[in-house]
Order: C-alpha cells, then structure tokens, then sequence
C-alpha cells in the first residue's frame, strides 16, 4: 500500500462511517416502527447518490486530464483548496450536529411516513444525506495528493461498512466518539496539507508567485518527501522537506484559523428542549 493509499483509506474510513451511521439509523428505526418494505426506497436513494458520487468524481479526473501546464496547476490547486474548505466544513459540522443526528433523522423517517411520502421521502432523505459524504469524498480523494489511491479507499469503505455491520446486525457498541475526535484532529493537520499543496500550486501557476518567497530549510537529506516515511508524512499531513515561505503560512495559517473557529465555539449548537427530550428518548 503507497503512502497515497494511506491518506484515501483515511479520508473513506471517516466518512464511510458516517454514511454507514446514517444508513444504519434509517434502517433501524424503519424496523422499529414496522416499515421494513420501505426500506428499499432507502437503499435505492444510497444507490442514486453513490451513482452521483462516481459521476462526479469521474468528471473531476475528466477535468484534470483535460487540462495542461498552468491551467493543469489551477485546476489543481483551486480543488485542493475547495476539498480543505468543505473537508473543515464536515469537521465542524459534526462536532456541531453530531448528538443530535439519530433524532432528526427518525423525525424526517416519521414525518415521511405520517404524510404518506414514504416512498419518495425516504428516497430523499437517504440520498440527499449519503451524496453530501458521496460528494465530499470524491473531492477529497481527487484533491489529495499522490497516484494510485484506488486500494486505500476500497479498504477504507470496506472498513467503514464492517462497522456498519458491527454496529447495526450484531448491536455491537463501539467507542465512535472517541473515532471522531481523533480523525478529526487528523484530517485538519491533512487539510493544512492541501492548503499548503494549493498555495505551491498557485505559485507554479504565476498567481502568488510574487509571495512565494525562498525555501526555508531543507531536510531533504535526512528526511525526503518522496519515499518512505517523508512520502506517508506528506500524504498524510502536507510534510515538505523543503517549502517554501507562502507553503509554511498557508499551513501555519489555516491551523491558526480552525484553532481560532474552536475558540470561538463556531461549532457549539444550543439544544432546544425538544432535541434534548427527542434525544432523550432516542
């Protein structure tokens, strides 16, 4: 397995679970009130956004492929770029939503159900919850560096669905909480990687040229970025064994600016009374 394969099978593992999760909730509470029939309209909105996720990725490498020289490096950092914001996104946005996921997703269950839209409302719900994940990683596999990461993310969604398996066949309870904060604290130093990756290209390209500034050091010697344990580092968290003066302030920066969005709770949300009882009861 390549260090790209590395940095994919993280990428897939984290939001291989959380499609696993929200799957696995839809799935249950169908069961638990007795609409195990409607659960094919759940796994036909899975299958359309999986079919969307592919789609989407496929154009991306289309794009890619199409484009040569300073376009090419454009491109490329402008999808780095976007994958470290909507990668931040999907970070905070599950520290923010994450407790009270199961609760809105049976109150959309029963609220189908109650108006008669089950088929096409849980056709819905599932798609438009899966494809979000869908889409975000097939951004983020495009977007992280290195080739050949087809293995990492396979293993990675293979993983994700045994503990999917895990969790709602065998009602096995596992220490997901835990999961989340670190990959969490993971993904945010692989973030600052492609937002140093995006500035390097955008400086090949002439855009930020001007501010590139001279190499910092070198440790080229002792620790190259291209083999080895400096090629995991890179894949994995953006190691460079000689950047640039633009490459260490985008990294340090982006880290200063989730640092700073921590600080100020950006992704604490107030429960109502009615979550709270609702997620009580859940």
């Amino acid at each position: 397995m390549t260090a790209a394969d590395l940095s994919a099978l993280l990428i897939s593992l984290r939001e291989g679970i959380e499609m696993a999760l929200v799957v696995g909730i839809l799935l249950a509470y169908l069961s638990q009130v007795g609409a195990r029939r409607a659960r094919r309209w759940v796994w036909a909105g899975v299958g359309a956004a999986a079919a969307v996720s592919l789609g989407f990725l496929a154009l991306l490498n289309a794009l890619g492929a199409s484009f040569e020289g300073t376009m090419e490096q454009v491109f490329e950092g402008t999808t780095m770029l976007l994958a470290a914001v909507f990668l931040t996104w999907m970070i905070l946005w599950m520290l923010r939503n994450a407790r009270y996921l199961k609760g809105e997703l049976q109150r959309g269950v029963a609220d189908a159900l109650a108006r008669g839209a089950g088929t096409w409302g849980l056709f819905a719900i599932a798609f438009f919850a899966v494809v979000r994940e869908g889409v975000e990683l097939a951004l983020l596999l495009f977007a992280a560096p290195g080739e050949g990461k087809l293995i990492g993310a396979l293993v990675g969604l293979a993983l994700a669905l045994g503990v999917g398996v895990v969790i709602y066949v065998f009602g096995r309870r596992i220490d997901l909480q835990t999961f989340f904060r670190v990959t969490s604290l993971l993904l945010v130093f692989f973030a600052a990687g492609l937002v140093a990756h995006a500035a390097h290209e955008f400086a090949e390209a002439g855009i930020l040229s001007a501010v590139e500034g001279p190499k910092v050091w070198s440790t080229k010697a002792a620790l190259a970025d291209d083999s080895g344990l400096g090629s995991i580092l890179r894949a994995l968290f953006g190691y460079q064994d000689e950047p640039t003066v633009i490459e260490i302030v985008a990294y340090l920066g982006y880290l200063g600016l989730v640092w700073l969005l921590g600080r100020l709770r950006v992704f604490e949300r107030t429960a109502s009374r009615t979550e709270v009882r609702s997620g009580a009861r859940h």
